[in-house]
């Protein structure tokens, strides 16, 4: 019963009318034939630095810190005559780790940002820790019918880089980024791969939000206010070779009408080849049709080998063309849907803006297996900085990433360490420590 003076029962009520409705839907489609299948993660996100600067900055103070309490769940459904369903509602929050652990979080997702202002520090300032409300995002809902070879899926959706390289979905933070994009798949030719897509908005990493897509540039974001039109094709015909092709048309670009955007990518690997050696090249080029937007060309080369039982040692290179021209904008060869990662070899966890425009990057990385207690990865790269890298005018960068990986008792766990340093005239460096505990159900 609802108590209209006072109002005690009424948000009981409502969840029970919500929940009888849920029940009565669940048994119109259990009518039908209709089947759910739920799966999903939990993930705790824990991330510090130390950025030299300050001892309120040393790892694991308050202020340094981030976190994230993650959980989405997912459900599919086969809606016969080759429809199917599939959805995604994301959690993300920071379950009160902000109260005496961490300033802020890793990722924003479905929630606002709210100033809390309290002396995390105990030195007479208050400082600005943020809080969130709405924490809740539907990062994906799509619909896909199959018609003999051919998949169409429309919603929002995740996109793989080995078939979109410049718009890809991206798996480094707490929960990945999706896009609203209608995609077409077909495999009628042998040994080949046809992908087509309209790619119009992206959550980005930070899920509160569904925006356009953006290019980086030194001059600033070039917005891709209208959409992106995408076709990839990938062959697997050459023996022990996939080829990837992939063409871009970047709609509504500011400082330019559009740009077209060629990507190639070539891997060589077989398990007949000796000490396990696998290969890859790459290149591409943004071409804006504009009289004040310089094209970028790069290209990436990478080779590895397996020299013992449970090692794999990996060497890469990069090179990513620059303008000496300040006053000409310069298209950044990074994800549009996010503006974070780059579909370089040399990618690593923090270097992103060091190797996406103006550079040239050297890589090493070894991978060492420990069986059933996990493997260890340790790489490290150097950038020799051109004048319109992202990072500053000539700015050379260094990297080191130390990484562990396990699963123990079903969850997924990662503790990485990274060392960064600038050639700059103060040294500048940063340490930075995240651990990651997800579990997948």
């Amino acid at each position: 019963m609802i108590k209209n003076k006072t109002g005690k029962n009424m948000k009981k009520t409502l969840i029970s009318l919500a929940t009888a409705s849920l029940i009565a839907s669940s048994a119109v489609a259990a009518d039908k034939g209709i089947d759910f299948t739920t799966t999903g993660q939990a993930v705790v996100y824990y991330q510090t630095h130390n950025d030299g600067k300050s001892d309120s900055a040393d790892l694991f103070n308050q202020k340094a810190s981030s976190a994230n309490v993650g959980i989405q769940l997912d459900i599919a459904s086969d809606l016969q005559n080759g429809f199917t369903f599939g959805s995604q509602l994301t959690y993300l929050g920071t379950s009160g780790l902000e109260k005496n652990l961490v300033s802020n979080v890793n990722q924003v997702g479905g929630q606002v940002p709210v100033p809390n202002f309290v002396d995390t520090n105990e030195d007479g300032k208050k400082d600005n820790i943020v809080k969130t409300t709405n924490e809740l995002a539907l990062t994906k809902i799509f619909i896909a019918k199959q018609i003999a070879n051919t998949t169409v899926k429309i919603g929002r959706q995740e996109l793989p880089q080995s078939l979109s390289p410049l718009a890809f979905t991206e798996g480094w933070d707490v929960f990945k980024n999706t896009f609203d994009a209608v995609l077409v798949v077909n495999t009628d030719i042998k040994d080949t791969t046809l992908v087509g897509a309209y790619v119009g908005r992206s959550t980005g990493m930070d899920l509160s939000t569904v925006d356009d897509l953006t290019v980086s540039s030194s001059a600033g974001a070039l917005n891709v206010s209208k959409t992106a039109y995408m076709l990839t094709a990938q062959n697997k015909s050459l023996p022990m070779t996939t080829l990837t092709g992939s063409y871009y048309a970047l709609a509504g670009i500011a400082a330019a009408d559009s740009a077209d955007v060629v990507w190639m990518d070539a891997s060589v690997q077989d398990k007949s080849l000796p000490m396990g050696f696998k290969a890859g090249v790459q290149g591409g080029m943004i071409m804006a049709e504009a009289d004040n937007v310089s094209n970028t060309s790069a290209m990436g080369v990478k080779a590895s080998i397996a020299p013992m039982q449970n090692l794999r040692v990996c060497g890469a290179f990069s090179y990513v063309s620059g303008e000496k021209d300040a006053k000409r904008h310069l298209a950044a060869v990074k994800n549009t849907g996010t503006g974070v990662l780059t579909p370089l070899y040399t990618q690593m966890i923090k270097n992103a803006d060091a190797i996406a425009l103006d550079n040239n990057t050297y890589m090493l990385k070894g991978v060492y297996s420990l069986g059933d207690m996990g493997k260890v990865t340790a790489r490290t790269t150097y950038t020799q900085a051109g004048q319109r890298n992202l990072n500053g005018n000539g700015i050379d960068y260094n990297e080191l990433d130390l990484m562990y990986q396990a699963k123990v008792s079903g969850v997924n766990l990662l503790a990485a360490y990274v060392y960064q340093a600038w050639d700059t005239k103060d040294d500048k460096s940063n340490d930075m420590v995240r651990f990651v505990a997800r579990y997948n159900f």
